[in-house]
């Protein structure tokens, strides 16, 4: 597995991570009381914060555990990373949509938040999926 390959299994998995643990902890708030009144900011940035963090960790320490691949970029990759943010940016550019349209209707800033998380997430999600399999199957 190629370090960039690597680096994508990282991107992908840190996303589903620190998306799992806001939408549990704020999820579990929705049913019990109204979304006004839900305190969704602090954890939301502080799983974007996390996932940031715990993504660069996880690739200090593959760059550490194999040194010699960690500056090593072929074309293959930049076709890859190409592909997967391409990808990437038709996905969010579909899902915009929603949190667009939330605020479009005037629906709580809990709502258009979380959907633009959500879309980022995704999005992050699918690129990553896309860029494996183009790792793994080729184009």
């Amino acid at each position: 597995m190629s370090f960039e390959e690597k680096n994508t299994w990282i991107y992908g998995l840190t996303a589903v991570l620190g998306a799992a643990a806001y939408f549990a902890i704020v999820g579990t708030q929705i049913p019990t009381m109204p979304v006004t009144g839900i305190d969704y900011v602090v954890p939301m940035i502080a799983a974007i914060a996390a996932s940031i963090v715990l993504s660069i960790l996880a690739i200090v320490a593959v760059s550490i555990a194999a040194p010699s691949e960690a500056d090593k970029r072929d074309e293959r990759d930049r076709l890859v990373n190409t592909r997967g943010d391409q990808v990437g940016f038709y996905v969010m550019s579909v899902l915009a949509i929603v949190p667009l349209g939330l605020a479009f209707a005037e629906a709580e800033h809990f709502w258009i938040a979380n959907s633009l998380y959500l879309a980022f997430v995704v999005t992050a999600v699918v690129s990553s999926l896309v860029k494996i399999a183009a790792y793994r199957r080729g184009f």
